[in-house]
């Protein structure tokens, strides 16, 4: 793949600091965004690593994962469940591999938060309306359009969606764990318990598998 060259300014986006803020001391350093490129070009890999090495957003800066064909990118993704974007080439070791491992993705790993770029450097092969609208994926490249500010501005928006994503799904289980730890009920038509949280079972003196399809009157009046 041959990324041009962008002579213009530094890529570095840092979150902005207020001019009073005290500087006590170094920050600590934050986690680097894990960003997985798959391709079976070698060459590939080295472009795409170059020209990110100096990217940076929210304070964190990028950390690179290697995969060179599909199977070895799903063996990633399985094994480093925060990897925030995957760089995908679409034709490896056949010319559908990065199609079955997008799909994969979804359908396999149920991971619905990394975002994922497809890179072709043969888009004959590949139809790119058909393939937005059928696959899961966020972007769809061919590599000889993709320069080097493309590639940052796509990278960059990716992982800022990401971040969303994360914080959106951070929240929700912060939602249902508060339902789970209040008291609540689900019964039938008779008043019959379907469902029950763990403090409400307490409450009844009970555990949940015990008191479901009795009734809450006398669940909670045994005697």
């Amino acid at each position: 793949m041959d990324v041009k060259e962008d002579t213009s300014a530094d890529w570095m986006i840092e979150e902005d600091v207020p001019a009073n803020a005290e500087q006590t001391g170094p920050a600590p350093a934050l986690a680097p965004w894990r960003v997985l490129i798959v391709d079976d070009d070698v060459d590939v890999h080295v472009v795409t690593k170059f020209s990110l090495s100096n990217a940076c957003f929210q304070g964190r800066r990028l950390s690179f994962l290697h995969a060179y064909s599909g199977d070895e990118a799903l063996h990633i993704l399985r094994t480093t469940p925060d990897v925030a974007l995957v760089l995908l080439d679409v034709i490896m070791e056949t010319s559908e591999a990065g199609l079955k491992v997008a799909r994969q993705i979804r359908d396999d790993l149920h991971n619905h938060l990394v975002r994922i770029v497809l890179r072709t450097g043969q888009p004959g092969q590949a139809l790119e309306h058909s393939i937005i609208l059928d696959y899961d994926i966020n972007d769809f490249w061919c590599k000889s359009d993709l320069t080097t500010r493309k590639l940052f501005t796509t990278v960059i928006s990716s992982l800022r969606g990401y971040a969303g994503l994360v914080e959106a799904d951070r929240h929700l289980a912060e939602v249902q764990s508060k339902l789970d730890n209040s008291v609540r009920f689900v019964l039938d038509e008779q008043g019959r318990i379907v469902e029950l949280s763990a403090k409400a079972a307490a409450l009844l003196g009970g555990t949940e598998e015990s008191l479901r399809g009795r009734k809450l009157a006398a669940s909670a009046n045994p005697d």
